[in-house]
């Protein structure tokens, strides 16, 4: 390997024995390497965890010959060209093949023509065709941790021949968040310091990489908390804040998206219908216009959830029929509400005695929904906002109901859960 390639080239490792992390696929590559037989592999993971890699250790082992192609380079005629005369495929970012193109494999592998070894950092299950997915056998990498990185970023810097301190490379192993490519560049970045490498020295000097928080550890978890919690306590200089912080942390957008439109769901329900809408127009235009202008539209969305009125009627009536089912089981649907499509079903009755409600003025009849052992009750709305202007209109014009409750828990209700049942996800 020349001197003048990238350090991670330099150092990618020949053997599984120098492979640092995966531990938990340590077992089933040493049995693909004792075999003979090469299976066609898709190697799926986050940015810098050994896919490619592990792909070239395989291949290399095997004794075939193989060629390397990056997926977003490359079209099915210069593919077709370079195919020639080899027997394995490494395919780097195979989600950016299309449909059309993921086809192209499924003969060759089917026949044994050619092995493939693919990478993806998209989830398989949505980034590749069902067909061609069928014929590969899925190893999920997980992103590397500080007792995997920091071995290696030992092994960079006697590559370098330059001396840092454990306490340095241990700072740069934590800008990394995991991917060991981003270790060993930022490794090799900081060989080229003349003084002395500390690490208030790759604070000074890497000060963007160093805020970055960790994406898939404990702060991406505690920010987006801290969020949603603002968001639902009304804070909304709390919740701009807590923003800022996971998007100049690097958080994908779309995943604080996804928990703006639960949130708009979740916390304020029924007490502002908009603020859902809301929500799911801030995911759209984020989309649309990308970062780093689609913090704009998600500051307004955060802002405007925090200062909405709120409510978690809906979220707590879920949670309350869910319980029941889970402990009692689904109950049959009453006759009058099945549909009769056969002219058995309408001798056992099926939608005999169902009340059309468009045929009677307000478009409301008292009939029975529920099964008559469910004892009902599951919604109890609240007071809040549109929500006790929507429940009255519906309780004066069907001449039943309850009074809505106020936002308040009742005797033996947590503040935290006002429904008092096992929630059906996990709160943020």
């Amino acid at each position: 390997m020349s001197v003048q390639a990238p350090l991670p080239e330099r150092i990618r490792p020949d053997t599984l024995e120098d492979f640092l992390g995966q531990a938990q696929l340590k077992t089933r590559l040493a049995a693909i390497l004792a075999s003979d037989h090469l299976p066609s592999l898709l190697f799926f993971g986050p940015p810098g965890c050994g896919k490619s890699t592990l792909a070239l250790l395989l291949a290399k082992h095997s004794g075939k010959p193989f060629v390397r192609i990056s997926a977003p380079e490359t079209g099915l005629q210069n593919l077709r060209r370079r195919l020639n005369g080899v027997d394995i495929l490494i395919l780097d970012e195979l989600h950016r093949f299309t449909k059309a193109q993921q086809d192209f494999f499924l003969p060759l592998i089917e026949s044994g023509e050619l092995v493939l070894l693919a990478t993806t950092t998209e989830n398989p299950s949505f980034s590749v065709t069902r067909q061609l997915l069928s014929r590969l056998h899925v190893l999920r990498l997980h992103p590397l941790g500080l007792d995997e990185l920091l071995p290696l970023a030992r092994r960079g810097a006697v590559a370098l021949e330059k001396h840092i301190g454990d306490d340095a490379l241990e700072v740069l192993c934590l800008a990394a968040h995991g991917d060991a490519r981003t270790l060993l560049n930022l490794l090799e970045y900081t060989a080229g310091i003349q003084e002395e490498i500390t690490p208030e020295r790759i604070r000074l000097l890497l000060p963007e990489m160093l805020m970055r928080h960790d994406k898939n550890g404990d702060s991406h978890y505690e920010y987006i908390s801290a969020l949603i919690k603002s968001v639902r306590g009304s804070d909304a200089d709390a919740a701009l804040y807590y923003l800022a912080c996971l998007l100049e942390g690097g958080e994908d957008p779309r995943f604080i998206c996804r928990r703006l439109i639960l949130s708009a769901a979740e916390d304020i329900g029924l007490a502002d219908p908009s603020a859902l809408p809301l929500a799911v127009s801030c995911q759209q235009a984020v989309e649309f216009v990308g970062m780093p202008e689609g913090y704009l539209p998600m500051a307004e969305t955060v802002t405007y959830l925090a200062l909405a009125p709120k409510s978690n009627s809906t979220y707590s009536a879920y949670a309350r029929a869910a319980k029941y089912i889970r402990q009692n089981g689904p109950s049959p649907v009453p006759l009058h509400l099945r549909n009769a499509t056969t002219a058995l079903q309408r001798e056992w009755g099926y939608g005999q005695g169902y009340k059309y409600p468009h045929n009677v003025p307000e478009s409301w009849v008292k009939q029975q929904y529920l099964p008559e052992d469910i004892p009902g009750h599951f919604y109890q709305p609240k007071e809040n906002g549109a929500e006790s202007r929507l429940y009255t209109q519906w309780r004066n014009r069907t001449r039943q109901g309850r009074t809505p409750e106020r936002a308040q828990p009742r005797p033996g209700q947590s503040q935290e859960n006002p429904s008092n049942v096992r929630e059906v996800r996990r709160e943020y």
